[in-house]
């Protein structure tokens, strides 16, 4: 009797231990280009279905696209948000929704012709009222308060590519970095846009080791006292060394650490990186050079502190595809944009990381009794949310 008592109890040790990976997925078949969030709502830019708004509150989606005849486009790159405005940006223009009003617009630029108007990044600064809008040609500043637009060529050296803004991240309070095709521009928010010390530049000639013929940002995180940078892999049989991918952890002196295929990461090319504790989450891809096509390699996790790499099992997760373009953390849940659909990765449960992870050591035993204890005295339990899209096409 005293053994079989013991051996229930065990299974229920190791049941709360290792608990199920509890994941969730969303707008099953569309290709999910951002992800941003506001105290009501998550807010989700596609490439075919328009945009979505997430009801947290009655577990709602909203969709706005031509099929539902509220917005003009579904092709939409990324998209950012602020109480009285959402921006969405497409290859024909950025898109605009009054948030009072219901009404989407659209804004056209003139410089640089169609490839300006294609719009590859877009970051809201609630401090200054500023939009920051990367264009395929040139980055633009829009005041929203009083609606005015100033175009900024960034061009290095005579090379397109450094005035192409892939990617624009705020760096506390002081700094904006703008992420290239060919290096980083950082601008510090304490000096006129317009004066030439106000910017400092960085490729691969003064940073990033020196690696490749040159390199393409895909995304940066902030960490303290580093800045984490994944990069783009595009090699081909003529040009083997064009942009080699990798994440490299920068220290804001001189120090490069990398990330690679020869020290733990599976594949070079990076689409997205996201930040929960101590880790460092990061959708990877390879790039086929013969074929000139990536495929999605799933997601890895970095430990901050050891930079050791462990890849997540996508077969304990509610996933149709390995290709994750975009991700959100939204302080419970880890939110990842495939091509194939939203899912929501429940990690409330500080103890659920252990079997994401794979890792081998297990918490002592009081931390799991004082998890335990602190869990039973909740008085608001999670509150489960139930998808209610209602497109019987999905």
């Amino acid at each position: 009797m005293k053994f079989l008592f013991f051996l229930f109890f065990t299974i229920l040790f190791l049941k709360s231990v290792f608990p199920q990976i509890e994941s969730k997925l969303y707008l099953e078949h569309s290709v999910i280009t951002g992800i941003k969030e506001d105290s009501k709502f998550l807010w989700v830019s596609t490439y075919g279905y328009g945009v979505f708004r997430y009801s947290k509150e009655k577990g709602i989606w909203y969709n706005y696209s031509t099929k539902s005849k509220n917005l003009g486009n579904d092709l939409l790159y990324n998209i950012e948000i602020s109480k009285r405005y959402v921006w969405a940006g497409s290859d024909d223009g950025l898109y605009i929704l009054n948030r009072g009003r219901n009404v989407w617009n659209r804004k056209k630029f003139t410089i640089g012709g169609q490839w300006g108007n294609w719009i590859r990044s877009l970051c809201y600064d609630s401090t200054t009222g500023i939009l920051w809008i990367g264009r395929f040609v040139d980055l633009t500043m829009l005041d929203v308060k009083r609606n005015k637009y100033k175009d900024i060529n960034l061009t290095q050296n005579a090379d397109p590519r450094t005035n192409d803004i892939k990617v624009i991240k705020l760096d506390g309070d002081s700094l904006v970095w703008c992420g290239t095709e060919s290096g980083i521009h950082i601008y510090n928010k304490r000096k006129n846009v317009d004066e030439k010390d106000a910017w400092t530049f960085i490729n691969n000639k003064d940073g990033f080791n020196n690696d490749g013929d040159a390199v393409s940002i895909s995304d940066i995180l902030f960490d303290g006292e580093y800045v984490w940078i994944s990069t783009d892999e595009f090699v081909t049989p003529n040009k083997p060394r064009f942009n080699i991918g990798g994440i490299y952890r920068f220290d804001r002196h001189k120090t490069w650490d990398e990330i690679y295929n020869q020290n733990g990461l599976p594949a070079n090319g990076v689409y997205c990186m996201e930040r929960s504790g101590n880790k460092i989450w990061a959708g990877l891809y390879a790039f086929d050079g013969i074929q000139k096509k990536d495929y999605g390699r799933g997601v890895v996790l970095i430990d901050k502190s050891t930079e050791n790499v462990i890849q997540v099992d996508l077969n304990k997760l509610d996933i149709a595809s390995a290709k994750v373009l975009c991700m959100h953390f939204d302080g419970k849940n880890m939110w990842l944009g495939t091509d194939k659909g939203l899912v929501k990765i429940v990690l409330y449960n500080p103890l659920a990381e252990l079997d994401v992870k794979g890792l081998n050591n297990l918490p002592n035993k009081k931390n799991i009794l004082e998890h335990q204890r602190k869990k039973s005295k909740s008085k608001q339990p999670i509150k489960k949310v139930k998808d209610v899209s209602g497109d019987s096409s999905w």
